[in-house]
Order: structure tokens, then C-alpha cells, then sequence
């Protein structure tokens, strides 16, 4: 579920989320309806994005399991269901 706070993904969180889900960055940009050079370029601080384009992100690596803290990025556990 998305958080609300785009703000708070950097281009850091961005690259550990994607190397936690072994996703390129093709991958994130499918998943996120953007082109691969608009992560690449996030990513190494090339372009700032708008806080749209940063919570399309986030939500894409979240929605695959990914939970970003302000200090750290982690995968969701997983929970066994009945």
C-alpha cells in the first residue's frame, strides 16, 4: 500500500529496493509506467522528479513487497495464511 510520502523515497532506497527484488531497471520502469532512463537517471540523481513519478515508483516496489523506512529498506515477511 502506498504510503503517501514520495517524498521520502531517495534515489539510494530506489536502487536497494530494486537489488532486494532483483529487478532491473527496465523491470521498475514497467512496473511503474515510466521509461527505464527516468529510474536510471533518478537513480543517479540526474533528474528530479515530480512527486507523482516518485510515488509511481514506490508503490510499484512496495506492491512487490518492499517496505521503505526513513532509514532503512527492507522485504515484507512473509505470512503464512490458512
Amino acid at each position: 500500500m502506498p504510503s503517501g510520502r514520495a517524498q521520502d523515497l531517495t534515489p539510494k532506497q530506489s536502487r536497494q529496493a530494486r537489488a532486494l527484488l532483483k529487478w532491473s531497471q527496465v523491470r521498475a520502469a514497467a512496473k511503474a509506467s515510466m521509461s527505464e532512463g527516468t529510474i536510471r537517471d533518478f537513480e543517479n540523481g540526474k533528474r528530479l522528479l515530480p512527486p507523482t513519478r516518485i510515488e509511481a515508483i514506490r508503490h510499484a516496489l512496495e506492491s512487490a513487497g518492499v517496505v521503505i523506512a526513513p532509514e532503512s529498506v527492507s522485504l515484507r515477511s512473509q505470512v503464512a495464511t490458512q
